[in-house]
């Protein structure tokens, strides 16, 4: 399975931007998608997931309310809709397919206040 997460810029405090992360190969379809973070000098934090259905979601409660996590399954993509940003949501952004070692590169998301 090869993820590839993109979409992230610079953005100022109360913003929004969506992450994307897309899954290509075999069975790619059938593994739920997870989104973590890293900040400068933290360890990677969970952020969201949804089920391989799309049906159930999953999120940190430091973004629960702000972000919502969606599927795409037509073209296995998997977004991440972030709303009311803060400057501590400042960190690079990775998708992964859970339960299994297949990550994405990050994508780096600043905000400014």
């Amino acid at each position: 399975v090869q993820l590839q997460a993109y979409g992230g810029g610079l953005v100022q405090a109360g913003d929004s931007l969506t992450l994307s992360c897309a899954a290509s190969g075999r069975d790619a379809s059938n593994y739920g998608v997870g989104w973590s973070r890293q900040a400068p000098g933290k360890e990677r934090e969970f952020v969201a997931a949804t089920t391989w259905s799309g049906r159930n979601s999953y999120y940190a409660d430091s973004v629960k309310g702000r972000f919502t996590i969606s599927r795409d399954s037509a073209d296995n993509t998997v977004y991440l809709q972030m709303n009311s940003l803060k400057p501590e949501d400042t960190a690079v952004y990775y998708c992964n397919a859970l339960g299994t070692g297949f990550w994405g590169q990050g994508t780096l998301v600043t905000v400014s206040s």
